[in-house]
């Protein structure tokens, strides 16, 4: 007979070697020997699999690049949407996203290929703190000097539309269909001290906690989250698993996990 997994418990990590990440992480990170980390994954548990959570680490900027949204996702394709909060940034770091203006199909694709699409772009500077909401369709591209926590829909669904000539596929065509054409809207844009309620989007939400989560939060978190910490640790109530920063919990409610050690901690679930 299987025993059932444990309420809280702490996820397993993946690290992911890019072409544009870096040979030395900020702590408590460190990248195995020769080996240009970009990302570090938690494995999404089988209880939350339509969250992904992750850590990003840029010394190159990343590709042009477009997601679909489930409505105009095809088969064998995943809807994605997703959201960066700036850990640390270099003095001149960058994040595009959205057009200046607006702009047509046709003057996407001619841009993608004659690599003008880069100047299209609204290029945001990045500082630590701020929070930005990516709709499915936004075209983006992070910049180098980033360390970012990324939460998105859980899926790899990714359309390139310019790859500053690496020997990687593109996908115009597609990225073409479901690509918004638009400028960034000033209302996904956030900071950290805003206000506890960092995303609220239709599939998925996150939050800031320093110290215990209030009332509010404990209503708005009523079944199964994850729990990031920035600062401090968190741990189960039981004692069975904790987690500290660069580290992140699966817990089937809020209230079996304990705050009195921690500082700011992000919480996200499904919506």
């Amino acid at each position: 007979m299987t025993a059932d997994p444990p309420v809280v418990r702490q996820l397993p990590t993946r690290m992911v070697v890019k072409v544009w990440g870096r040979d030395a992480l900020p702590a408590p990170f460190v990248a195995p020997a020769g080996q240009r980390i970009g990302e570090i994954w938690f494995e999404p548990p089988p209880e939350l699999p339509q969250v992904l959570v992750k850590y990003l680490f840029t010394s190159e900027k990343l590709s042009v690049q477009v997601h679909p949204s489930d409505a105009n996702a095809l088969p064998g394709e995943a809807g994605k949407e997703e959201c960066w909060l700036v850990l640390d940034a270099a003095p001149d770091a960058r994040l595009a996203i959205g057009f200046e203006r607006a702009v047509s199909p046709d003057e996407i694709a001619a841009a993608a290929r004659d690599g003008s699409i880069e100047a299209l772009l609204t290029w945001h500077p990045a500082r630590a703190g701020d929070l930005f909401y990516l709709p499915a369709g936004t075209v983006h591209a992070i910049g180098p000097g980033l360390s970012l926590v990324e939460v998105q829909q859980a899926s790899d669904t990714t359309f390139r539309l310019y790859d500053y000539g690496r020997p990687r596929e593109l996908h115009l065509d597609r990225a073409l269909a479901v690509a918004s054409g638009t400028p960034y809207s000033a209302a996904h844009r956030r900071k950290i001290a805003d206000g506890p309620v960092l995303a609220n989007g239709p599939h998925f939400r996150l939050d800031r906690v320093e110290g215990a989560p209030d009332a509010a939060t404990h209503v708005a978190y009523p079944g199964a989250l994850l729990a990031l910490p920035l600062a401090g640790e968190v741990t189960a109530r039981d004692g069975s698993a904790q987690a500290g920063p660069g580290e992140c919990l699966y817990a089937a409610s809020l209230d079996t996990l304990d705050f009195s050690a921690a500082g700011v901690t992000l919480l996200t679930r499904a919506t």
